[in-house]
């Protein structure tokens, strides 16, 4: 049991955490080029992506679904083989700074999988545009417009045990903050304008927020892989935004007053 009169220890990633950590903000750092833009031809040949399986793999089976090819707007639908009358519905957006990944990309299919098998529940995995090709909001309402679409689809979408009336929305990393603001705006809008989608969760795993007063925390982060300083910067400006934008700075002097949403 830890008592004041210890010393704070410094908790140390694993060895095969920071290796992987090292090798993804490699990949990334060299896929950035000078003018803001990002070489996707590049990162391509890193990018490993799971097909859709229609047939279950440890009881789940997964299939896309398209919204919008236009905007390639579509999700992965995870659907857990288990008996039960009711079952969750959770709403999940991949983290990448806004400019990276997919759903399908191996890591976040397999974290997809895992929930729908271990929670269970039916997990709906949004494929988002991607900065800097596609800037603020463009994330945001890509996300909304994939919520009207289950709104609105449900029926041919989702199996009869789905309980939208239970329905979460979860996301890591920028996920986290598209999760915060989707769910902002449609608890905004008109209760008529979503009736089978029903929020009753929000789900933030170490959500990328941000202010133009560096924390502590940012401060320590200096020079660490992945969540530096240098590159948490990039990834808003990539987005078009400063860090104190409402929704960046979630608690800031711009902030949406989520006291008076309902």
């Amino acid at each position: 049991m830890a008592t004041d009169s210890q010393p704070n220890q410094k908790l140390t990633l694993p060895l095969k955490t920071r290796i992987a950590l090292t090798v993804i903000s490699t990949m990334t750092d060299n896929a950035q080029r000078p003018d803001g833009t990002i070489n996707r031809r590049f990162l391509r040949l890193f990018d490993f992506r799971a097909p859709p399986n229609p047939k279950p793999v440890n009881i789940v089976s997964t299939s896309d679904f398209v919204v919008d090819q236009s905007r390639d707007l579509w999700f992965r639908l995870y659907t857990p083989h288990v008996s039960g009358d009711k079952i969750p519905v959770v709403v999940f957006f991949h983290g990448g700074g806004f400019a990276f990944l997919s759903p399908n990309a191996y890591p976040y299919d397999n974290v997809c999988r895992r929930f729908a098998r271990k929670l269970p529940a039916y997990v709906i995995s949004v494929n988002y545009r991607l900065a800097p090709e596609h800037r603020y909001p463009a994330q945001y309402d890509d996300g909304f417009d994939a919520l009207k679409y289950i709104e609105e689809n449900h029926g041919s979408i989702l199996p009869a045990n789905a309980d939208l009336s239970r329905c979460f929305f979860a996301g890591d990393s920028a996920g986290g903050n598209i999760a915060h603001n989707v769910a902002i705006r449609i608890c905004r809008e008109p209760r008529s304008s979503f009736t089978a989608v029903k929020l009753i969760g929000l789900i933030s795993i170490q959500p990328f927020f941000g202010g133009e007063e560096r924390t502590e925390a940012e401060k320590q982060l200096v020079g660490a892989p992945l969540v530096s300083p240098d590159r948490t910067d990039w990834c808003w400006k990539a987005m078009g935004l400063n860090r104190d934008h409402e929704a960046v700075n979630v608690g800031g002097p711009n902030a949406v007053d989520i006291s008076v949403i309902r």
